[in-house]
């Protein structure tokens, strides 16, 4: 339980509402209580089960004496106007009372919903920063639908099962708590039955509830699986098509979601089985209470009011106590979402920035890479080494082509510079001064990035371009022009402010490509990094991208990914790389005069 109770602690921004909350529920239990208490002695003297006494008692806070004082004045009106008006005014009496009971409920439910819904806001908000700032390392091992069920399906369990639970967590214990004081000073020895049976019902309930959290841990990661299939078969629904597997991919969902409906079928009814079985429980002591407070009244060793009160009063905190073991429940069910929300927000920021990190960069000199190592862990918990003990240097203005087989490192290399990932060994530096040294934002605020994918958003083609950048649409116009893509902008229904929907999906990817070259562009940055930004294109479409790399690239340090020829010719330096390390260096005439692995490559893709 102990990630629930950190969520909890959400609650210490809404200190007013929670004051409120619980002043109002206070109200409420104890309006709901004297609404009980006046009805008891009226009903004992209307059906003459208590005398009243001769003299009218000097009152006090003694039960028998409150008793003999409202049985003496009851009975006096009673006498003097009747029982009829008499039971007019305590109906009445009691309406208020009741009235009273439902407004202060009200007020301590509206007092909640801020708190309700403003701790879910800012859990939200917490976890979508964190996504935001965790390294690219721990989404590698990561599926996007897992990621988004967390988001979304745990973040809905925490509210349903949680913050719904907050009024039964605060009104319910309090009302419990005050009726069982008025019990005890009604008959102590009554409420040791009570505190006989309290703890048969613990005991279940703790049982019940932790196979409740078992399946729902389970649950939880299976509607991660489903929600995962569903991103696949979103983002793959041509291949599917391509090649008849709707069958098959339909097959693998119901699979699936049979697995999760049967362990959700499992969870709901082990929940559903806490309020019977505390209404069971309930019941079997009201009836030991009758059956023993019937011999003590026997006996007159209680009042009959007083036995009537009891009963009346633990038979009102039955629900409440239902409500209490139902919250249980809940919160039981709602652990495994918490831990899996808690596995992102308690994941390790490897991407720390100092204090009074340097703002200012002058890039003037070079970048250095330094015996630098990584590597990240698998899903099977075996560690991969990506890079091992990498030295280059990149002197101002060169562009550095880097190419290599599949998962030799590339990549890898060129994250390394903007820290989208940190070196657990080694050291990158600019101008001699180490990049763990300066502000995040203003060591990549000199950097632009063209990846192979073109990542868009859902937004208007000048809200893409100018994405994070203060800019006119004359500034976008203007690096859009020299991304040789404000031609075909210009014919779009709105120009620069047509909508690109999702992904950019409704250009071409050539013309993606070239909004993406356009905001690096704009950005102006002193280090450009291109991850094979051409290997996606047709002929055509590549001509329109290289010609706006060249325009990029002039006057720029920019390291090049790539496997295509026309992207390394013209390169200063072309390093070569093979398992995680540079096997060769060189420009491109020198790599082909060794005959090694570059060589072997440029033959490949020549033939």
């Amino acid at each position: 339980m102990k990630n629930i109770f950190r969520i909890f602690k959400y609650i210490k921004g809404y200190k007013r509402e929670v004051s409120l909350n619980i002043v109002f529920n206070l109200l409420y239990v104890f309006a709901s209580l004297f609404s009980f208490v006046i009805v008891i002695p009226f009903v004992s003297v209307l059906f003459g089960i208590i005398k009243a006494p001769a003299i009218c008692p000097e009152f006090t806070f003694n039960k028998d004496i409150i008793i003999d004082y409202f049985a003496w004045n009851l009975n006096h009106l009673s006498l003097e106007y009747g029982l009829y008006p008499c039971l007019a005014v305590l109906s009445g009496v009691y309406l208020v009372f009741a009235f009273l009971s439902a407004l202060f409920r009200y007020l301590g439910m509206y007092f909640l919903a801020p708190i309700r819904n403003g701790v879910i806001k800012d859990l939200r908000n917490d976890i979508y920063h964190k996504i935001t700032v965790l390294p690219l390392s721990f989404f590698s091992n990561k599926r996007k639908g897992d990621l988004l069920s967390r988001l979304s399906s745990d973040l809905s369990d925490i509210e349903i099962s949680v913050i719904s639970s907050l009024q039964m967590m605060i009104k319910d214990p309090i009302m419990v708590l005050i009726f069982l004081i008025a019990l005890i000073i009604a008959s102590p020895k009554l409420v040791v039955f009570i505190f006989i049976i309290l703890p048969l019902v613990a005991i279940l309930i703790r049982k019940i509830g932790a196979s409740l959290n078992r399946n729902s841990e389970k649950g939880q990661k299976q509607i991660g699986t489903v929600i995962s299939t569903v991103e696949e078969t979103l983002g793959g629904i041509r291949i599917i098509n391509a090649y008849n597997a709707e069958h098959l991919i339909r097959k693998k969902f119901e699979g699936q979601n049979n697995v999760y409906t049967k362990l959700m079928n499992k969870i709901l009814r082990r929940r559903d089985l806490s309020s019977p079985l505390t209404e069971i429980f309930a019941i079997l002591a009201l009836v030991i209470i009758v059956l023993f407070g019937g011999m003590m009244v026997i006996n007159g060793e209680i009042h009959p009011g007083i036995l009537i009160g009891f009963v009346l009063l633990f038979a009102r905190i039955i629900a409440p106590m239902q409500s209490v073991t139902t919250a249980y429940y809940n919160l039981k069910k709602a652990e495994a979402a918490a831990q899996r929300l808690y596995e992102i927000l308690d994941a390790p920021e490897r991407i720390i920035e100092k204090p009074n990190a340097i703002e200012t960069i002058l890039f003037e000199e070079k970048i250095e890479y330094k015996n630098i190592f990584f590597s990240y862990i698998e899903e099977e918990g075996k560690e991969k080494m990506v890079l091992n003990d990498i030295n280059l240097e990149i002197e101002k203005g060169q562009t550095i082509a880097i190419v290599g087989k599949s998962g030799a490192g590339k990549s890898t290399l060129i994250d390394l510079l903007p820290r989208f990932q940190d070196a657990l060994e080694g050291d990158i530096t600019i101008d001699g001064i180490s990049i763990k040294d300066f502000n995040i934002n203003s060591l990549r605020h000199i950097i632009g990035v063209v990846t192979q994918e073109s990542i868009l958003f859902n937004d208007t083609i000048f809200g893409n371009i100018a994405f994070g950048i203060n800019a006119s649409l004359k500034d976008v116009q203007k690096a859009a022009k020299a991304a040789n893509a404000h031609s075909f902008i210009e014919k779009l229904p709105k120009g620069y402010y047509t909508n690109i929907g999702d992904r950019g999906l409704n250009i071409s990817g050539g013309e993606r490509q070239r909004i993406c070259i356009a905001r690096a562009i704009l950005k102006d940055p002193a280090i450009l990094l291109l991850d094979e930004a051409t290997s996606a294109l047709d002929t055509e479409s590549e001509r329109l991208v290289q010609e706006s790399l060249e325009t990029i690239m002039k006057g720029r340090t920019t390291l090049v990914v790539a496997h295509r020829l026309s992207t390394i010719l013209n390169s200063d330096k072309i390093i070569v790389m093979d398992n995680g390390e540079i096997a060769e260096e060189g420009t491109h005439q020198s790599l082909l005069n060794q005959g090694g692995i570059y060589s072997k490559l440029i033959a490949l893709q020549t033939l």
